[in-house]
C-alpha cells in the first residue's frame, strides 16, 4: 500500500538502477517498494525489530530487514539497494544509536512513519561496563550519553513496552487493519509476559548471581532478574579488553563461583575461550539475538530466549 511520499534523488535512482532495481522507480502509487504487493511495507533495521513487525503485522505487512542473517548489526553499512527500499517503504522500524548508518539513512529519508524503538521504553546507562581498564578517566556528558545501553530487547518487559508502541504506530499508519494489529500486539505481549515469568521463576534460586559475557549486551536482563553481568568487552562487541580486565575477571571467577564464560554467535569467540581456558572455566552460548542464523539455538526470538534461560540456569547453578 506504499504511497510515494518523496521523490527519490537522481543519484539514488542511478545507484538503484545499477543494482538492477530500476523497476522500483516505476512502482505504481499503490504498490509496496519490494515485490509490487499491496501490503504495508515495513523496513526493519535488524532482527529484533523485524520480529516485532512480523508478529504484529502478520499477513498485512511485508517486512524487509536491513541487516542480513549472520551479519553483525553494529557494523552495518547501508547499500544503494537498501537506500531505495527505505525510501519506498511505508514505515521504518529501528533502534536509534545501535546502528549509526541506519540512523543517518532514516534521517535523510522521507518515510512518513518512522518508529524509533528507543523512544518506546526507557534506555538506561550501563556505561560502567565500558570503564574497565580506564581508571582515573572521567566520562564527559557526551560520552555518558553514548553509554545508554540499546539492548532493550533482551529484557522481555521492555521488549513488550516496545511492542505496544509499535502496534499503536501500525494502527495509526494503516487504520484499515488496526483491529488486527491490536489483536496481534496483545498476543505478542502475552507471550513476552509469559517469557518474563519463565525467567523470573527460573532464575529465582541459583548458587551464583554472576555471569560472564563476551560483550555487555545483557545489562537489562541482569537488572531485571537480580543478576550481575561481567563483560569481557563493553557495549561494542569488537572492543578489546585490557590485560588488567582479563586478570580482574579471572580473580572474580574464583570469588563469585563463576563456572562459565558465555560467547555469542555473530562475533569471534577467541577472547572468551582464551579467558575460559586460562581460568579453568567452561564456555557456552548466550545469544544476544542480534540475528538468527543456522547456529542459533532456536528459530525465533522466543525460542532463543528460552535457550538462553536454560544456559543461564546451568551456568549459575539452579537450585
Amino acid at each position: 500500500m506504499n504511497v510515494r511520499r518523496q521523490h527519490i534523488s537522481k543519484i539514488a535512482i542511478a545507484a538503484a538502477t545499477a543494482l538492477g532495481l530500476g523497476a522500483l522507480s516505476a512502482c505504481s502509487s499503490d504498490s509496496a517498494a519490494a515485490g509490487n504487493s499491496d501490503k504495508f511495507d515495513v523496513v526493519a533495521s535488524f532482527y529484533p525489530m523485524a520480529f516485532l513487525a512480523e508478529q504484529i503485522g502478520a499477513d498485512h505487512v511485508k517486512v524487509t530487514s536491513l541487516t542480513k542473517p549472520g551479519q553483525e548489526p553494529h557494523d552495518l553499512e547501508i547499500s544503494a539497494k537498501q537506500t531505495a527500499q527505505l525510501q519506498e517503504s511505508d514505515a521504518v522500524l529501528y533502534l536509534k544509536s545501535l546502528q549509526p548508518a541506519v540512523d543517518e539513512a532514516v534521517t535523510q529519508s522521507g518515510v512518513k512513519t518512522k518508529i524509533d524503538a528507543a523512544t518506546l521504553t526507557k534506555l538506561e546507562d550501563h556505561g560502567d561496563v565500558d570503564e574497565h581498564g580506564h581508571e582515573g578517566e572521567e566520562a564527559n556528558s557526551e560520552e555518558e550519553e553514548h553509554a545508554l545501553d540499546p539492548h532493550i530487547w533482551l529484557d522481555p518487559v521492555k521488549y513488550a513496552e516496545v511492542a505496544k508502541g509499535v502496534g499503536a504506530a501500525f494502527e495509526k499508519a494503516d487504520p484499515d487493519n488496526a483491529a488486527d494489529y491490536k489483536k496481534n500486539t496483545d498476543a505478542l505481549v502475552k507471550k513476552l509476559d509469559d517469557l518474563n515469568t519463565q525467567f523470573t521463576d527460573g532464575l529465582k534460586n541459583t548458587k551464583s548471581r554472576v555471569f560472564f559475557t563476551n560483550h555487555a549486551a545483557f545489562g537489562y536482563l541482569a537488572e531485571r532478574y537480580g543478576l550481575t553481568q561481567e563483560a569481557i568487552s563493553g557495549l561494542d562487541p569488537e572492543s578489546e579488553p585490557s590485560p588488567a580486565r582479563i586478570k580482574e575477571l579471572q580473580e572474580e571467577a574464583k570469588a563469585d563461583g563463576v563456572t562459565t564464560v558465555f560467547y555469542e554467535t555473530l562475533v569471534s569467540d577467541k577472547t572468551a575461550k582464551t579467558l575460559a581456558s586460562d581460568a579453568g572455566l567452561k564456555t557456552d552460548v548466550l545469544d544476544p539475538l542480534e540475528g538468527i542464523t543456522e547456529k542459533s539455538k532456536g528459530d525465533n526470538y522466543l525460542q532463543v530466549m528460552e535457550s538462553n534461560l536454560k544456559a543461564l540456569q546451568s551456568a549459575l547453578g539452579t537450585k
